[in-house]
């Protein structure tokens, strides 16, 4: 095992597959001469070249085309946006074309592509950097959706989304791009796309969290620990297919849920995944499944709003205490 930051592992699954397959390129704001925004791409142009590693102007829309019809003609395309809140632009590209390709000419080509960048909050930015996009590309057909929380399933599924035949959003934290944590060093290391990880054993509540919102649960399942509350933390890591068989195994043993999602309510992966719970477990439940989301509001930018805005282990306490019937 290797210690890295989450940036360092997404970084090491991008090596590693642009020197097995010279098809893999990525491209990008800033992603050559500057080793990327957020140097996730830090060293990869001085190992490969400009042809592979290709500095692109203020305009997703266009360089987010070149990548799906590069992608279309045989290529690997790897395109980073600085954000998806900028993605927004490419999305007539993702959603129109990308996700489409392969039934609209009945699987005569592929659109092999990855999409990544950071998603979500990224702190005091404002409204229109603060967006969670993973339930938006999770509705439509065609896209895989992946949201690592740790630098070991970062590395692990970004080799795996570079591989994928599919058009695959690759959504990371900007918050989390520091953190350090341990990363598998096993030759071609690979986690399946589709595939959940419990990453707390515990037979009081099924806690299913992405994202950032991992490291909040982890926080307030220490707490609960102290009132004799064993939460057991189910990570899809792959919004989109989602694992529910994972979910719905914990889900029948602890008998409750609570699903925490770094998203507005309505219409959000908390949203879908409690009533796939209740349509595929009703008869387990003892309590109606609860939500910790961000509220219907936008981001605001005051550091005090900022963090009563924001999913935090107190109300994960709280949403859990509900289901167990301890509040």
């Amino acid at each position: 095992m290797a210690t890295l930051q989450f940036r360092e592992a997404i970084l090491a699954g991008i090596d590693e597959e642009m020197a097995r397959d010279e098809r893999v390129f990525i491209m990008g704001e800033e992603v050559a001469e500057y080793n990327g925004a957020y140097k996730v791409t830090e060293g990869l142009l001085e190992k490969y070249g400009f042809k592979r590693v290709i500095d692109t102007p203020i305009s997703e829309l266009g360089f987010a085309g070149i990548g799906v019809g590069a992608a279309m003609n045989g290529l690997r395309p790897i395109v980073e946006f600085m954000t998806f809140n900028f993605a927004v632009l490419a999305a007539d590209q993702i959603i129109n074309h990308a996700s489409k390709a392969r039934y609209m000419l009945g699987g005569q080509l592929s659109c092999p592509v990855v999409f990544r960048g950071p998603n979500a909050s990224a702190g005091q930015l404002g409204a229109t950097h603060s967006v969670a996009y993973d339930s938006m590309y999770a509705h439509f057909p065609g896209l895989t959706v992946i949201y690592p929380s740790e630098p070991d399933d970062a590395k692990g599924l970004i080799k795996s989304a570079i591989r994928s035949e599919d058009p695959v959003l690759f959504m990371e934290s900007e918050q989390m791009y520091g953190m350090k944590g341990e990363v598998s060093d096993a030759e071609d290391y690979i986690i399946p796309i589709g595939k959940a990880k419990v990453k707390r054993q515990g037979d009081d509540v099924t806690v299913v969290a992405t994202g950032k919102m991992v490291h909040v649960v982890k926080q307030a399942a220490v707490e609960l620990a102290k009132n004799g509350v064993e939460v057991e933390l189910i990570d899809p890591m792959t919004i989109k297919p989602l694992d529910m068989e994972t979910i719905l195994t914990s889900v029948k043993k602890t008998n409750r849920c609570v699903v925490v999602d770094e998203a507005h309510p309505f219409g959000g992966v908390a949203a879908e995944v409690g009533f796939l719970i209740q349509r595929e477990a009703f008869d387990y439940l003892d309590a109606p499944v609860q939500r910790v989301t961000l509220p219907d509001v936008n981001a605001p930018f005051s550091k005090k709003l900022f963090d009563l805005w924001f999913p935090d282990a107190k109300q994960v306490v709280e949403a859990v205490n509900a289901v167990t019937y301890r509040g």
